[in-house]
C-alpha cells in the first residue's frame, strides 16, 4: 500500500503535461569545492544584481545552518554591517508570521534580517485580506496559522482544530489523539472569544487556507485523517458542516511541494502530497471535483513578487533607479529542489539565473535531467563564490 501511494504521488508530480524540457548545462557550469581557492573581492557598490535564497536544504536543515550559510550571507554586508547586495529568502515553508521568521533567522545566522526580506509560501495570502477581511475563514497547518492570517488583516479566523471542536462527533477518532488534547489548550484566546460571540456552527465558512503543512496527516492517511474529514465536510457543504451538499468555498494552498528536505536523511512529504491526498478523497466521495488555488514556487508570480521585494530591499543610497524600478541585470535563485526552485526560475525567465545545490533534495552528481539549472554546486557558500567572482569580473569589464 505504501509503495502504491508513493508511486501515485510521483506520477502526479511528474506528469508529462507538467514537464518542461530544458537544455543540458555545459560542463563548465558544474561547480565543486576543489575549484575554490580564495574568496573573491566584493563587486563594486552598488550591486546590479540580487539574490533569492531558499531556506530548507540550502541555508538550514531544521534549525542548523548548513553549507557555510552564515559565512556566505555575511559577505553580502560591508565591514560596518551595512547591506551591500540586496537579497531575500524565498521559501515555500511557513507557519509563523514573517516578522517572527525574520527574528529566528537573524538569531540562527547572526545577521540582521528584516521581515521584508522573508517571503514565505503563504505571503501572497495577504493580498486576499480585503476580500475576506470580516468573513469566517479556516486556517490549516503547523505553527501559528491563526497568527499568520491575523497579521495579514483577516479578522475572523479559526484554526481547523478549534473549528472542529465546536462540532460534537465530527472526528470519531479524537479520543485517541492525546496530542490534540494538549494542543487545544494553546489556541489563540482572542480568536476563540470572537468565535464564541459569533457562533461558528451557524456561520458559513467563506474560505479555507492551507497555511503550512497539516499536522500528522501522512502517518494516519490510511485511516482517513481527521483533517480530511473536516475539510471535506466544510468544502462539500458550502461551508456549513452537517448540512446538504452545496457549492464549495474557495480553497487556497500556500504551496504545492511534493517533498522537502528536513532533518531526516531522506525527503519528507510536503503540502503537495497532502493536496493530492485530499483531492483524491474528495473527488471519490463527492460529485464535483475539488477546486483550489496553489501559490508558492514554482509559480512565476512568486518570482515577480520576489523581484518587487528585492527592489524594496535595495538601500536608499542606490539612487540610480529608472522610473522607480531598480535595474537588476541578474537575479540569482539558489535552491535545492529542481522541480520547485529551478523550474520556477526557468519559467520566470530573464533576469533569473538558477543555481542548484546538492545540500538538500537534490544530491545528483550531474545536473537534473528534467529541470536543469544554470549552475550546479555543492553548497550555498560555493554559490556565493561563483556569483561574486562573476559579478566582479563583469563589473571590471564594464568600467
Amino acid at each position: 500500500m505504501k509503495m502504491e501511494f508513493l508511486q501515485i504521488l510521483r506520477k502526479s508530480a511528474t506528469s508529462p503535461q507538467n514537464r518542461r524540457r530544458v537544455s543540458s548545462i555545459s560542463p563548465n557550469r558544474l561547480f565543486s569545492s576543489h575549484q575554490i581557492h580564495s574568496h573573491p573581492p566584493p563587486p563594486p557598490y552598488p550591486a546590479s544584481f540580487g539574490i533569492a535564497f531558499d531556506i530548507d536544504g540550502v541555508i538550514l536543515r531544521g534549525d542548523t545552518p548548513i553549507g557555510g550559510s552564515p559565512q556566505a550571507l555575511k559577505r553580502l554586508y560591508d565591514d560596518s554591517g551595512t547591506l551591500r547586495i540586496p537579497y531575500v529568502f524565498l521559501t515555500n515553508g511557513g507557519g509563523v508570521p514573517e516578522s517572527k521568521r525574520a527574528m529566528e533567522l537573524s538569531k540562527l545566522l547572526s545577521i540582521h534580517i528584516s521581515p521584508s526580506q522573508v517571503i514565505q509560501g503563504h505571503s501572497p495570502f495577504k493580498q486576499l485580506a480585503k476580500r475576506f477581511e470580516n468573513e469566517l475563514i479556516i486556517a490549516v497547518g503547523k505553527g501559528e496559522p491563526v497568527s499568520v492570517m491575523s497579521e495579514y488583516g483577516f479578522k475572523n479566523v479559526l484554526s481547523i482544530d478549534e473549528y472542529a471542536s465546536y462540532f460534537e462527533h465530527i472526528d470519531p477518532l479524537r479520543h485517541y489523539k492525546n496530542w490534540m488534547n494538549q494542543q487545544a489548550g494553546c489556541e489563540n484566546s482572542s480568536s476563540r472569544e470572537m468565535a464564541m460571540r459569533n457562533d461558528p456552527c451557524s456561520q458559513r465558512v467563506q474560505a479555507v487556507f492551507i497555511v503550512s503543512d497539516s499536522v500528522d496527516w501522512s502517518r494516519d492517511i490510511q485511516a482517513f485523517l481527521y483533517l480530511n474529514i473536516v475539510l471535506c465536510d466544510i468544502l462539500s457543504t458550502g461551508g456549513l458542516p452537517g448540512r446538504k451538499i452545496s457549492s464549495q468555498p474557495p480553497l487556497y494552498f500556500a504551496s504545492d511541494d511534493l517533498s522537502y528536505q528536513g532533518l531526516f536523511p531522506t525527503e519528507r512529504l510536503g503540502m503537495g502530497a497532502f493536496r493530492i491526498a485530499l483531492e483524491s478523497i474528495y473527488n471519490r466521495m463527492y460529485p464535483n471535483v475539488l477546486e483550489y488555488t496553489s501559490y508558492g514556487k514554482p509559480n512565476p508570480s512568486v518570482f515577480r513578487n520576489a523581484e518587487n521585494a528585492l527592489v524594496q530591499v535595495v538601500p536608499s543610497s542606490m539612487n540610480h533607479c529608472i522610473n522607480g524600478q531598480y535595474p537588476f541585470k541578474t537575479l540569482y535563485m539558489i535552491g535545492d529542489n529542481p522541480s520547485v526552485d529551478i523550474r520556477g526560475a526557468k519559467q520566470a525567465g530573464h533576469p533569473w539565473f538558477s543555481i542548484l545545490t546538492r545540500s538538500g533534495v537534490f544530491k545528483g552528481k550531474e545536473n537534473h535531467t528534467i529541470y536543469a539549472a544554470d549552475l550546479v554546486v555543492d553548497t550555498v557558500e560555493e554559490a556565493m563564490d561563483y556569483i561574486l567572482r562573476k559579478e566582479t569580473c563583469q563589473s571590471g569589464r564594464s568600467t
